[in-house]
């Protein structure tokens, strides 16, 4: 099954790793890819699920927020980074060793164009029927239309109000 979980509003990777959790607590084996958060961010669900052992596994394979939040580092950097963390996420999921993927920003990857959408359809297509595939972040137009029609199930979250507009940071906690 594929999983979709777009649009603007806050909670796509809050749903996947909910998702994660479900399979994990039924004796499942989930691995989730981030493509965008990097190692130099430590988070609250990197946290709890380095406590879960083997059976729930979190790569960070990104290098930071991309042109925002202080980063300076090149497209390039990003982008190599981006297309090595979807060679992973392929071989972990051909293996079929895992009953969840989870791909977390790679819709914001695809959006930067640091993985090629094609690519991304491929490992789509190689996804075994036994294993699950999750697929997170805010999407342009066109990424969101070609990913569509491969969704079993498609979420798009819509922010209505957030406290990042008034000028608040976010906080540790909430937001990461």
């Amino acid at each position: 099954m594929i999983l979709l979980f777009t649009g603007n509003g806050k909670g796509k990777t809050t749903a996947a790793m909910g998702q994660g959790l479900r399979v994990f607590g039924n004796g499942g084996k989930v691995i989730c890819f981030q493509f965008i958060k990097s190692r130099k961010w430590p988070t609250g669900e990197e946290k709890a699920i380095a406590k879960l052992g083997g059976r729930f596994r979190l790569i960070k394979g990104g290098q930071g927020f991309v042109g925002i939040m202080g980063d300076k580092l090149p497209i390039a950097i990003h982008k190599k980074a981006a297309v090595e963390t979807l060679r992973r996420a392929k071989k972990a999921l051909v293996s079929k060793k895992y009953d969840l993927v989870i791909l977390d920003e790679v819709n914001v990857a695809l959006s930067l164009k640091l993985v090629k959408l094609k690519d991304v359809l491929v490992l789509i297509k190689k996804t075994p029927s036994a294993t699950d595939l999750v697929l997170t972040g805010r999407s342009d137009l066109g990424t969101s239309s070609a990913l569509r029609s491969y969704a079993d199930i498609m979420t798009e979250f819509r922010e209505v109000k957030h406290p990042y507009k008034k000028g608040v940071q976010g906080k540790r906690g909430r937001e990461y």
